[in-house]
């Protein structure tokens, strides 16, 4: 017998949403069912992905979002549940690195990867939290009282890699965030998870697999190969289904067993 996810009339807001994994995740969300706010800067691309997943037959929706920006955050989270409904489901997903050792990192480096990597995540989940919470309290309207949130976090988060100490920081953070959330809004029936990607073949490092440097790290993997944004389906689903509600604080790695 076959097993289906459903998510007809649920709500998912997504971060990121212009390219790479948060593009992926959109389109997976929205083929299950549910309606997509796709969130980033480079609306231009959102516009494009909007006009897909409608093709498709899905129901999607765009919203300018500068996680830096604390403004944006409350704007974009206003604008979705009042063009689109109350969020059931938060894809939060947007993300930055640099490549350096960590004597070089400078104090732009710094405060561009935790921006955006820590307190970026940490306000736009807030933003999404606060209205689950008034929901399940009564304060305010919805029809699914508690929500999932999924944090996209790193493997690096959990194994520190070299060049991207700073990365590995900021992912560290994401993940004892997850589990204070979980720990904290458990009560409300809100679910706050978080994925831990391996090194993922997206438009943004593609090229960097077929050079010397990237093959050799191919190579250092315990499978010899990178994975592709639809290697995370499975999992994503699996945390936003309705029927996930004893899943909870549950940091899974999904990295083709490399932080083992």
């Amino acid at each position: 017998m076959a097993y289906e996810i459903d998510l007809s009339g649920r709500v998912a807001f997504v971060t990121g949403a212009s390219s790479g994994l948060g593009a992926q995740f959109a389109r997976t969300l929205s083929r299950a069912g549910a309606a997509v706010v796709l969130a980033a800067r480079r609306t231009e691309r959102l516009a494009t992905l909007r006009a897909e997943i409608e093709s498709a037959g899905g129901d999607a929706h765009c919203v300018s979002l500068d996680v830096t920006d604390i403004d944006s955050i409350r704007a974009a989270v206003a604008h979705a549940e009042t063009e689109v409904g109350t969020i059931d489901i938060l894809v939060n997903n947007s993300g930055v690195s640099t490549t350096q050792r960590l004597v070089d990192v400078t104090p732009e480096d710094y405060a561009f990867v935790m921006d955006t990597n820590a307190r970026g995540a940490f306000f736009v989940a807030q933003e999404v939290g606060k209205r689950m919470i008034a929901r399940a309290r009564g304060a305010a309207p919805g029809t699914f009282v508690g929500g999932r949130i999924v944090n996209i976090a790193s493997m690096a988060g959990l194994r520190v890699l070299s060049q991207i100490g700073l990365y590995a920081m900021s992912k560290a953070a994401m993940i004892h965030m997850t589990r204070a959330m979980a720990h904290e809004w458990g009560r409300f029936g809100i679910n706050v998870n978080a994925i831990c990607p391996g090194y993922i073949d997206t438009e943004i490092n593609h090229r960097h697999w077929q050079t010397e440097a990237g093959q050799k790290l191919v190579q250092m993997l315990p499978r010899k190969r990178v994975g592709h944004p639809q290697d995370l389906d499975t999992t994503l689903m699996m945390l936003c289904a309705n029927e996930s509600h004893f899943i909870n604080g549950a940091i899974i790695q999904a990295d083709d067993g490399h932080a083992v």
